[in-house]
């Protein structure tokens, strides 16, 4: 079936506003209604997420579904203007939205929700509302607690990626609606929402603890608000995991989880891969909550994640080895928790030290160089790479060559000993596959600001020289260690370029007495079989203009010390290259460049320095939009400044500067 495309309907508001959307209706109603799924987030349907929109949403419609992808308030093409992210307003209008979609001649009254990220974030907190006609949802690299999982902050550490979404934010809001679509008022439209453009990064760096402003959106605060089924999805190489097993364990209606191995991207077109055939789950998941078939779905096991396997660690990695597993319960019952001691000389052992004692370690500020990037997105060079690379700079504990193979699956967890010699410091944790080549693969990771080791609502100064219990949560991760292969922790005092320093250097000694890493071991239970192969709908025509470009280096200056991360991208954010979408005649053009910069004994010589230009268009409607923004910090307080200009047809129309001192809190 051919679905019919609409490229534009407003979907009225309860306060005047209109949402602008775009529908794919199956062909050949003639009278027949149908259920409806919703996708509904800030990126612009009509030019910014068509691509990836036309094969999706049509391969629904081709399949029964009414597809309504809407652009939300102050985005795209509908009308008002955007604050923030997850405000209340936009779920309030996503109720309105909902119910439009139900009274529509062409639906059935039976609506499901789905999204990625943002509309990952936005399904779950809609779900919590509970509007009549949401029968279920899909919520896709998103999470239940907004700072502690989120592109903000990362164990009370603040991310610098904060400033690299603030400022594709910043960038993304600037875009004026399509004259095509809202007519001669767009221009207009556009200056109003350049006028009320906010400085994100600042806001969000200004939350440094979970208040209320992270509390709200954060669905852990109720888990029973959300009572229609759930659909959790999650990726080994995204950022976005942990929240799928906190799903599965704390949700009380009908909910399935699925992790796979990739980043940051819906799993019929995942990288690393293996892709799989994702839409087909999401069809037998509407057909079984939206048309009420019996498609087998609740009798899968509860969660599905793949299993990775080990490989040489590499910056660009297409492809993951490994197996999909099945698991009836979330937490499992056939999962047991394996204690490694650390040991003085820097063994991890079975049995606790006989003789137990001190560590102490103070990292260069630049370790972390082999991080990759906190969120994949398919991009060459942004996984981890050769960890060796940084555990000259940490504590480093080791298994002997294993003799048998080890499987994990869920969340490690690490319980230190630990002492601080000033108030303020974070600690950053790797576990590690040692190949039996000598290469170190990266499992899983997290770093916490000790300041928040007794929870991240009442921060509280560490007490120099006091030694403290530490326990530390690791990211959820999939692994097999085979034999032959070595299990390696490293523990360090930076993560950079992943978060931003303390104020002042911190040197940690741990007391091997009082610390053990606890791995979540999967005992039994062979393999599932492997997902069908990804099937699309139509692709939206486009042409590629220039194929773009990416670089990303780092080095060393052996005259000052510094160390600079680089990373650029020219033509397209996520390696698409420039893109003419043919049948709107428009085109995408994104380039941005980041710089990072920091001395490995100084936290307050930390720059960061990000440049970008957007493009888009046609012949006699061409926008541009050049932003700069800068980061930096002294003991008290943070530095965020940014400039814009916007250009329409060459001739710069609008330009706005920012400067926000943000106090430090214990960060």
């Amino acid at each position: 079936m051919q679905p019919e495309v609409i490229e534009h309907v407003w979907i009225p508001l309860r306060d005047g506003c209109r949402l602008s959307a775009r529908l794919w209706l199956p062909e050949g109603l003639a009278g027949r209604p149908f259920p409806a799924v919703l996708e509904y987030i800030p990126y612009r349907k009509r030019d910014g997420t068509r691509g990836r929109d036309e094969p999706m949403h049509g391969f629904f419609a081709a399949n029964g579904y009414a597809a309504v992808r809407v652009d939300m308030r102050g985005t795209g093409e509908s009308e008002g203007l955007l604050a923030d992210e997850y405000l209340l307003q936009e779920q309030e209008d996503a109720l309105d939205v909902i119910a439009w979609i139900a009274a529509q001649p062409w639906c059935s009254g039976a609506v499901g929700m789905m999204g990625k990220s943002w509309g990952g974030f936005n399904s779950l907190q809609v779900a919590a509302r509970r509007p009549p006609a949401l029968k279920a949802i899909i919520t896709a690299y998103s999470t239940d607690d907004r700072f502690r999982d989120d592109i903000h902050f990362m164990g009370g550490c603040l991310l610098n990626d904060n400033l690299w979404w603030g400022s594709i934010m910043l960038a993304y809001q600037a875009r004026p609606q399509d004259p095509a679509v809202a007519g001669e008022g767009w221009r207009k439209a556009w200056l109003d929402r350049l006028e009320a453009l906010p400085f994100f990064p600042a806001i969000w760096a200004s939350h440094q603890r979970y208040d209320e402003y992270w509390r709200h959106g954060s669905v852990q605060e109720d888990w029973s608000a959300i009572q229609c089924p759930v659909l959790a999805v999650g990726g080994w190489a995204d950022s976005y995991t942990n929240a799928v097993p906190r799903l599965l364990a704390n949700l009380q209606g009908p909910r399935r989880g699925i992790i796979g191995p990739w980043g940051h991207i819906y799993p019929q077109d995942g990288v690393p891969g293996p892709a799989i055939g994702f839409l087909q789950e999401a069809l037998r998941w509407w057909d079984h909550w939206l048309k009420g078939r019996d498609t087998g779905v609740m009798e899968e096991p509860m969660l599905r994640a793949y299993v990775n396997d080990a490989v040489r660690p590499d910056g660009s990695r297409p492809h993951q080895p490994g197996r999909w597993v099945g698991e009836p319960d979330w937490p499992s019952p056939r999962m047991t928790l394996r204690e490694l001691h650390l040991i003085a000389a820097g063994a991890l052992s079975g049995e606790p030290d006989p003789a137990p004692g001190a560590r102490s370690i103070r990292s260069p500020l630049w370790h972390g160089m082999a991080a990759g990037e906190w969120m994949a997105t398919g991009c060459p060079g942004e996984m981890p790479t050769d960890q060796r690379l940084d555990d000259g700079g940490a504590l480093v504990f080791e298994t002997a060559p294993l003799d048998a193979p080890l499987e994990i699956l869920g969340a490690p967890e690490l319980e230190v000993l630990i002492a601080s010699d000033a108030p303020v410091a974070q600690v950053a944790v790797r576990l590690c596959d040692v190949l039996p080549t000598g290469e170190v693969l990266r499992v899983s990771y997290q770093v916490l600001n000790l300041t928040h080791r007794h929870g991240h609502t009442a921060p509280e100064p560490l007490v120099p020289g006091r030694a403290e219990p530490v326990r530390i949560t690791l990211s959820a991760c999939g692994h097999r260690f085979a034999p032959g292969h070595r299990v390696r922790l490293s523990v360090a005092t930076s993560y950079w370029p992943i978060i931003w320093p303390a104020p002042s250097p911190a040197t940690l000694t741990l007391d091997t007495a009082g610390c053990v890493l606890r791995l979540p071991c999967r005992e039994g239970g062979d393999a599932i079989e492997p997902y069908a192969p990804a099937l699309h709908g139509t692709n939206a025509p486009t042409t590629q203009v220039d194929p773009g470009r990416i670089a990303r280096w780092s080095r060393i200056d052996h005259l000052t010390g510094d160390y600079t991360y680089v990373t650029e991208g020219e033509g397209g954010l996520f390696g698409e290259g420039v893109l003419r979408f043919d049948e709107i005649d428009s085109t995408l053009s994104h380039s941005l460049r980041r710089e990072l910069t920091i001395r490995p004994d100084d936290p307050l010589s930390a720059r960061y320095v990000l440049s970008q230009s957007y493009e888009m268009g046609r012949e006699g409607w061409r926008i541009q939009i050049v932003t700069t923004t800068r980061m930096g910090s002294d003991a008290g307080a943070f530095t965020l400044d940014g400039t814009m200009d916007v250009f329409e047809n060459g001739a710069r129309v609008w330009a706005r500067e920012w400067v926000e001192r943000v106090p430090r809190d214990l960060l």
